[in-house]
């Protein structure tokens, strides 16, 4: 029996190996971009959305406190400072009602409150995200009803 001689292949000269060009490179790193920007701006868009939840029910939470201010001393605060610490000449203070984080809104700017309001006995509102009055979106004003 004779054996075999050994056989080499060797890849012949003209033929495609298998794989990716620049090109289809270069495609799928542009579709990837532009699923990360779209999902990226859902995420952040969220948070604006949560922090302007967050905005109303933390003017609703400082309005209790307001109120539980004015049930122990029978008057309204003069200022949200009052809330924290008593003021000189006030009977009946039984706080404090709130800690002085929790009277600035979400996005860090301080509440607005003002005593008389206007159709009510107080007004406390949110700047909302630009800190400044009026607005739209995630920039409008946030109130106490």
């Amino acid at each position: 029996m004779a054996s075999k001689p050994y056989m080499r292949s060797t890849p012949k000269l003209g033929t495609r190996q298998a794989g990716m060009s620049l090109l289809e490179i270069i495609i799928v790193i542009v579709l990837i971009g532009a699923v990360l920007t779209l999902v990226g701006s859902r995420v952040l868009g969220g948070a604006d959305r949560g922090k302007a939840n967050l905005a109303k029910s933390q003017i609703a939470t400082v309005a209790g406190k307001i109120e539980n201010y004015q049930l122990d001393t029978g008057r309204l605060p003069g200022r949200l400072e009052d809330l924290v610490s008593a003021p000189s000449g006030s009977a009946g203070w039984l706080g404090p009602y709130a800690k002085t984080a929790e009277l600035n809104d979400p996005w860090g700017n301080p509440l607005q409150y003002s005593n008389p309001g206007q159709g009510q006995p107080f007004d406390l509102v949110s700047l909302g995200k630009d800190g400044r009055e009026g607005g739209s979106s995630y920039d409008a004003d946030i109130r106490f009803e």
